[in-house]
């Protein structure tokens, strides 16, 4: 039976990690290896990233409200928040690719949960993405300036993250800078697509659920890693936006090879 003191120390790497551009699954299998720790109940597992899910709409609500205005806007034939609309569009629309390659390769993936060695070179190969995001100068394309294809390339790099150890906020933000998108576009456009992604995610993981367990420590797991996770957003916005993020580069390669050492 899980403790009480383990449930908050899992719901404070989940809220942590999940948001901040260094692998959520690449920690989970570090500490797992590290300290022998048997996997989570899945249920547990399940509400901490529900968490998860709710700190990020609390934090993305005024975005998440344009969105809604929008659709009713459109729905009515009226003039209104058509920013709204077509950042839910490309949001549906970078889902897709992710959405497939969750599908199509997701068993492939998850494999690498077993392979710590690996799991430790895939975060190196995210310290080297986020470290040549220095390199991206100037302000960027604001919503409006934003392409489908952008959309696309993120989707692509947000299905990627499925591997253990590609950070999902860390590859699709670094790739909204390199498609030359602004930064607080960059960031916010990565935590929104996280939504449908961690939902869906959630539901699959639903389905493999066979008992509850005890419920305060799955009830405190998910408290804190909802607070975990409003704190992490806060903090990894103001780097995005101060063009900070790359420093992220230099925790991630020192864990892959701490990892791979220790493997």
């Amino acid at each position: 039976m899980m403790s009480m003191l383990q449930a908050i120390f899992l719901g404070v790497v989940q809220g942590l990690t999940e948001f901040l551009p260094v692998s959520s699954s690449g920690h989970l299998v570090f500490f797992q290896s590290l300290l022998g720790l048997k996997e989570p109940p899945i249920f547990f597992d399940v509400m901490v990233h529900v968490g998860t899910l709710l700190a990020v709409v609390v934090y993305f609500r005024t975005d998440i409200w344009k969105i809604i205005e929008g659709i009713g806007s459109a729905l009515r034939k009226k003039e209104g928040n058509q920013e709204g609309v077509k950042l839910l569009l490309f949001i549906i629309l970078a889902s897709i690719p992710t959405g497939l390659m969750g599908l199509l390769f997701r068993d492939w993936f998850e494999s690498f949960f077993s392979k710590p060695q690996w799991v430790g070179g895939m975060l190196i190969l995210t310290g080297l993405v986020l470290w040549f995001t220095r390199f991206v100068k100037g302000e960027g394309r604001p919503l409006p300036r934003m392409e489908w294809v952008d959309a696309v390339f993120i989707g692509i790099a947000q299905g990627l993250a499925i591997i253990p150890g590609i950070s999902r906020s860390g590859a699709t933000i670094s790739i909204g800078l390199f498609c030359g998108l602004d930064r607080e576009l960059s960031g916010k456009f990565s935590f929104l697509l996280s939504i449908p992604a961690i939902l869906g995610a959630t539901l699959l993981e639903m389905k493999k659920v066979d008992s509850m367990g005890s419920l305060w420590p799955i009830l405190f797991g998910s408290v804190v890693a909802f607070g975990v996770g409003i704190l992490a957003l806060t903090f990894l916005i103001r780097i995005i936006k101060i063009e900070k993020i790359f420093n992220f580069s230099y925790y991630c390669c020192g864990m892959g090879i701490l990892m791979i050492i220790l493997a």
